[in-house]
């Protein structure tokens, strides 16, 4: 039976909760393998019998002496909603978390009443994120945003939230409820984390990456009173988000975020050093250290992508400029610089970030010296990043740094005016990827080696069309021409034979999505290479004639029975420019 509604029995009511309090806390209870949720399906009926007696003393409460009261009572939903998500009784869970929050409706920037209603809203919008409801759960994280940036703004460092216990009038436990600020902030980086989540889920990376740059700031700012910062998360977490800035050509915020991260690596790096001089070798610390090593050899590496990506984005833009120039269509407004959002810098002392940052620039590339000059870090760092990814522990790792070099050279060699010296640069590319090649086995690692053999037939292609751009090549140069065209043949055959896609009958099958385009180039360069081969055999000339244009026509076919699917990579005017030159190769073959 529910407690009759006397004073008495709401001090019993809140001596009751407070033990509930402590159980709710009990992490070593709450993860019993023996009777799982026991302690939850307890609490819940403990909470529940408690809400009953409440809920009768209201109903004879004067208003003016209700406050305590409807605290208690939505922290008591509040907590049932939680304990519903535990069992995985999510209906349910959500009913009584929207019960606490209609309890404190219009009092949500009052003190005591903030740490609850947050505490209510972000496993709310959780819920409708699991139930893949991303717009209802942004409804519930964007209105615990504007709460706590309300509260912020109204009291600034003036007044802090009330602790929950000391809300409800029961004895604070020093474990959880000491620092009110604290709960809120960590409320306030839950709210953060949940809409980075909900923000990836609907494919908003502009919004989800903003939100992630506040987590990391927060992260950051916190740790600084609280000390409890996992460092080596928080730089993968940082030197993954450099990648969504490096891609929208934002060099400046993907440099602060690799710096911070290696900043906080660095110091990371001091403490467990001070670690093993206190305390000697243990085996929480080795694996403490075995996690610091692998985030900082990704890490190494990121910088280095970091360096190919500034190297792309450059050529890129200069190739564009020389086309507008060529077209007379030049402004004077600087129209191809793209708009760099504002920078987030983190709180990171400027002598300590400035150094790092330093190591490599985040402004466009104008010529070879600046280029050279990134390529030579991203080689360094590469070198680096090799010393951890060996090819018997990292075998993927390892293949696609000898990608990532190879890449390197290649936009190196744009910035390159002289021609021989640009094919020296490809002929250290196939060095390296031929390497690598002959070292791993293809069946094991055949993404990465798709990427080699892609890479070679590039390659071999780009050296032949150097030698092939010479007035009046000699017969050795001609030579050269036919063995370098082989060889391109041969790896974008490789890579076609990899994908295991049997489209040598009359039915074309579709490649997957991610593959779609490098397939349909190879094709496309398989062409073009066939009609470079050199022979004397008239059987031979029709026959690469053939193949030529069986490669073509794949192209054209392809793409009218996909259209959907080759849209990003081929547009129609080349696939009309390929049915003239199918028609113009078979008339060809038909007159040989």
């Amino acid at each position: 039976m529910p407690p009759k509604p006397t004073k008495d029995v709401l001090v019993e009511i809140r001596l009751k909760f407070q033990d509930v309090q402590k159980l709710l806390y009990d992490e070593e209870k709450f993860r019993s393998e023996e009777e799982p949720y026991k302690i939850q399906y307890q609490l819940i009926y403990e909470l529940k019998w408690l809400g009953k007696g409440l809920t009768k003393i209201l109903a004879h409460t004067p208003k003016e002496e209700q406050e305590t009261k409807i605290l208690i009572l939505a922290v008591l939903h509040m907590n049932l909603g939680k304990l519903h998500i535990d069992i995985n009784a999510l209906r349910r869970g959500s009913e009584e978390l929207m019960k606490c929050i209609k309890l404190l409706k219009n009092k949500e920037l009052e003190p005591a009443a903030i740490l609850i209603v947050l505490s209510a809203l972000n496993p709310l919008g959780h819920i409708w994120y699991q139930w893949k409801e991303p717009r209802k759960a942004q409804d519930f994280l964007l209105q615990a945003e504007q709460i706590y940036n309300d509260f912020i703004n109204t009291y600034g460092d003036s007044i802090d939230p009330i602790s929950i216990p000391k809300a409800l009038g029961i004895e604070e436990t020093e474990e959880q409820f000491s620092h009110p600020r604290e709960m809120l902030e960590k409320l306030h980086i839950s709210t953060l984390h949940h809409l980075t989540s909900v923000y990836n889920s609907m494919e908003d990376d502009a919004n989800a990456a903003k939100y992630c740059l506040m987590v990391l700031n927060k992260e950051l700012t916190l740790n600084e009173i609280m000390q409890d910062l996992d460092y080596t998360e928080w730089a993968l977490n940082a030197t993954e988000l450099s990648h969504y800035f490096t891609k929208n050509d934002n060099f400046t915020q993907a440099r602060h975020l690799l710096a911070a991260a290696a900043y906080i690596l660095e110091k990371y790096e001091g403490i467990l050093k001070k670690k093993r001089e206190n305390d000697g070798d243990s085996e929480a610390l080795e694996a403490d250290w075995e996690n610091f090593q692998h985030g900082s050899a990704y890490h190494t590496k990121c910088w280095a992508l970091y360096g190919i990506m500034l190297l792309r984005s450059s050529k890129s833009r200069l190739m564009k400029e020389n086309e507008s120039e060529q077209e007379n269509d030049q402004s004077d407004d600087n129209s191809s610089e793209p708009k760099i959002p504002d920078t987030i810098r983190f709180d990171i002392p400027e002598e300590k970030i400035k150094p790092i940052e330093n190591q490599i620039t985040d402004k466009y590339l104008l010529d070879f010296d600046d280029a050279k000059l990134v390529f030579l870090n991203m080689q360094k760092w590469l070198n680096q990043a090799k010393l951890y990814y060996t090819l018997e522990d990292y075998a993927f790792d390892y293949i696609m740094i000898a990608h990532y070099i190879s890449q390197g050279y290649k936009c190196l060699s744009f910035f390159e005016t002289d021609k021989d010296r640009q094919a020296k640069m490809h002929k250290r590319r196939i060095n390296i990827l031929e390497d690598v090649i002959q070292k791993v086995n293809p069946y094991f690692y055949k993404s990465a080696c798709r990427k080699i053999w892609i890479g070679l037939g590039e390659t071999y292609h780009e050296i032949l069309g150097l030698k092939a751009d010479r007035e009046n090549p000699s017969p050795q140069t001609l030579a050269k021409i036919d063995k370098l065209a082989r060889s391109s043949i041969k790896n974008f055959e490789a890579f076609l034979d990899s994908l295991e896609i049997d489209n040598s009958g009359t039915e074309i099958k579709q490649f997957p999505d991610e593959l779609v385009q490098p397939a349909l180039l190879s094709y496309l360069d398989l062409g073009r290479l066939y009609g470079k081969l050199l022979s004397s055999d008239k059987e031979n000339k029709l026959e690469n004639m053939k193949k030529r244009l069986n490669a073509v026509k794949f192209v054209v076919d392809y793409c009218k029975k996909y259209p959907a699917t080759v849209a990003s990579c081929l547009y129609k005017e080349s696939i009309d420019s390929l049915s003239l030159e199918i028609k113009s190769l078979h008339d060809e073959i038909i007159n040989k």
